[in-house]
């Protein structure tokens, strides 16, 4: 008996996920992430079968390639082999068609597309190749989640509910940054997380290719900054200041066939790859390989703790050819407008403390070295603008004076972005305060080693990118927002996935549906389906929004505890405190606990009577005074 298991889920999108939409009344969510800017549930569903025929114009090669991205999905999953056919072949009168079209929508601009699915046709309409690539990423997710393991189900219905959307992002600018400075990753490993951005429509790979730990991209020109400045001695273990350290050589980099092998598989993504290679700042590597390049001439070796290193680029002549040598190997291998230039935490102590380069800051007329700066990122522009392109730094490049086309990438806030946006610079907004994916997702005590913070899935749900502060002209300068993950703690694959996710859902939606769209309350709804699919795939994601926080503070007058339990998600919290582990039958969690020093309190959510994440535990200690 062939099992109707496609049913099952288009029930499951339709009733379990189903609620009142913000865009329409009556409107039933679909479980998409991001959400469509616009959509309209309708009746019945599409099955894909072995009477699916997909109709193309042959003629255009890059709608051909998307077409058959979907055709080996099906065919990797669920064992079809759907034929690809002329578009001139299909009428309005085809059954079991999909169509991939490009069309004069000029709503829709460059990534925007149309998907209508009835019982027997999908349509699929864009102005530009982009748009059908999203929009195959949204068919995807309106398909059983089972669609994303890589092995053949079979007798199972293929089915996707009848929908009408219209999508079009709201930044152009949807970035994710991968720090391989601090932990170098595999080739693999960043073609997995380019897959998933796609998954999630984001459109920008910044690349954090350099750092005092380790220079981490060939230049041919000079060998010593991978063969020198790509080896550190020995790496800090635990946080910073425990003094310890492995003992162990750590390096590695990527040859620039390596790097145009990404940089390819990320364009077929319509992922960019914006390189950052750091400057004036965090450059010990590259004077640790050549140290004329440093403001002392001393010899020193690639950083092995992490924070903010003295070593800072001179200001001579050479060193300026040197940098235009280096980018001049960059641009070769990354053909995107933007080039990151770093710029941040760039100390000026040598700077200061060097009679040769204060005599430089009064040759050229400048103030402090706050201005160098500022002329040594403005050198550095008119160079890159020479070639065709743009540079972008962190927020930084705004003291002494910001370059004249340089845009802005606002991490230390929004203060940096709202200033250049006010100056009519373009911005990026990057705040640590919700969009450092470093940061802890919960309860510090129960999450693996990290840099610190907190910074729960819904915080990053709440980021609006563009400040209410600037007024409509100014905010047009937002080119978008960008999530960044640093690896000073992240030593491995698995590590780095699980600080990403699923907070990449939650960045997609800000970046793509923006706030006109967001809702908190659909998104929740939405989510599980998403952690299936992420489970299908193999992604080790934190399970953290299941897990209840324990916060508790000491009354030194009283001699006890007020415990307050913290959950993120929809349920009812349950503890206990004789040492064994809560069930739905234990004491209700209501207001905040008052316990003695010694007291071990046991907690979890629940949801209809089921434990929904882990059982986290605190033994409360008196504080040592």
């Amino acid at each position: 008996m062939r099992i109707n298991l496609g049913l099952r889920y288009a029930a499951m999108l339709i009733l379990i996920f189903s609620l009142c939409g913000k865009i329409t009344a009556q409107e039933e969510v679909l479980s998409i992430i991001p959400i469509p800017t616009q959509y309209e549930v309708k009746e019945g569903n599409f099955q894909f079968d072995e009477n699916t025929t997909f109709y193309v114009d042959t003629t255009n090669a890059e709608v051909y390639k998307i077409a058959e991205g979907l055709q080996a999905k099906l065919r990797e999953v669920g064992g079809m082999m759907i034929p690809i056919k002329p578009l001139s072949e299909f009428n309005e009168r085809t059954l079991h068609a999909v169509t991939f079209q490009l069309d004069s929508l000029s709503n829709l601009g460059n990534e925007g597309y149309e998907l209508e699915v009835s019982t027997n046709q999908i349509k699929l309409n864009a102005q530009q190749p982009a748009g059908l690539f999203y929009g195959v990423q949204s068919l995807i997710q309106l398909l059983p989640p089972e669609i994303v393991k890589k092995e053949i189900i079979r007798a199972f219905d293929w089915v996707v509910p009848a929908v009408s959307i219209t999508d079009v992002p709201k930044y152009a600018w949807r970035g994710l940054h991968l720090d391989t400075g601090r932990h170098v990753s595999s080739i693999a490993f960043i073609k997995e997380y380019l897959d998933n951005m796609a998954m999630h429509k984001l459109n920008t790979f910044h690349w954090h290719l350099t750092e005092d730990q380790g220079w981490r991209l060939e230049i041919k020109k000079y060998p010593l900054l991978t063969e020198v400045g790509a080896f550190r001695d020995s790496t800090l273990v635990g946080h910073y200041g425990t003094g310890k350290y492995d003992g162990k050589r750590y390096g590695g980099f990527y040859t620039q066939e390596e790097a145009k092998e990404i940089v390819a598989y990320a364009k077929n993504l319509y992922i960019t790859v914006v390189p950052e290679i750091e400057m004036p700042g965090h450059s010990t590597a590259a004077v640790a390989a050549y140290p004329e390049l440093g403001v002392t001439g001393n010899r020193v070796r690639p950083s092995t703790t992490w924070g903010v290193f003295p070593d800072i680029l001179n200001v001579e002549n050479s060193t300026f050819s040197f940098m235009e040598d280096v980018l001049t190997e960059v641009i070769d291998i990354f053909p995107s407008e933007y080039i990151h230039i770093g710029g941040d935490e760039a100390p000026k102590d040598q700077w200061e403390q060097s009679p040769r380069v204060q005599s430089q800051i009064d040759s050229l007329g400048l103030k402090d070295a706050h201005e160098l700066q500022s002329y040594f990122i403005t050198r550095v522009e008119q160079f890159l603008n020479s070639k065709g392109r743009q540079i972008i730094g962190w927020d930084e490049i705004l003291e002494g004076g910001l370059a004249p086309n340089a845009a802005v990438m606002s991490w230390r806030g929004e203060e940096g972005g709202i200033a250049a946006a006010k100056s009519g610079h373009h911005v990026v907004m990057s705040p640590g305060s919700h969009l450092y994916f470093d940061h802890a997702q919960g309860d510090l005590q129960q999450e693996p080693l990290n840099i610190g913070g907190y910074l729960p899935l819904d915080k990053v749900y709440s980021y609006k990118p563009t400040p209410e502060v600037l007024t409509a002209e100014e905010g047009k300068y937002i080119m978008g927002a960008q999530a960044n993950l640093w690896t000073e703690y992240l030593p491995t694959d698995a590590s780095r996935e699980y600080m990403v996710f699923p907070r990449i859902s939650a960045l997609s939606e800000v970046v793509w549906s923006g706030e006109e769209h967001k809702d908190w309350e659909s998104f929740k709804k939405r989510l599980p389906e998403q952690l299936i699919r992420y489970e299908y795939q193999g992604i080790n994601y934190a399970k953290t929004i299941y897990n209840i926080e324990i916060n508790a503070k000491y009354d030194k007058k009283h001699k006890n505890f007020s415990v307050s339990l913290h959950k993120q998600w929809d349920g009812v919290i349950y503890f206990t405190v004789d040492g064994s582990n809560p069930t739905a039958k234990s004491k209700l969690y209501s207001i905040p606990l008052k316990l003695k020093p010694g007291t071990t309190v046991k907690t979890g959510l629940f949801k209809e009577g089921k434990l929904q994440g882990v059982i986290t535990s605190e033994t409360l200690e008196t504080p040592k005074s």
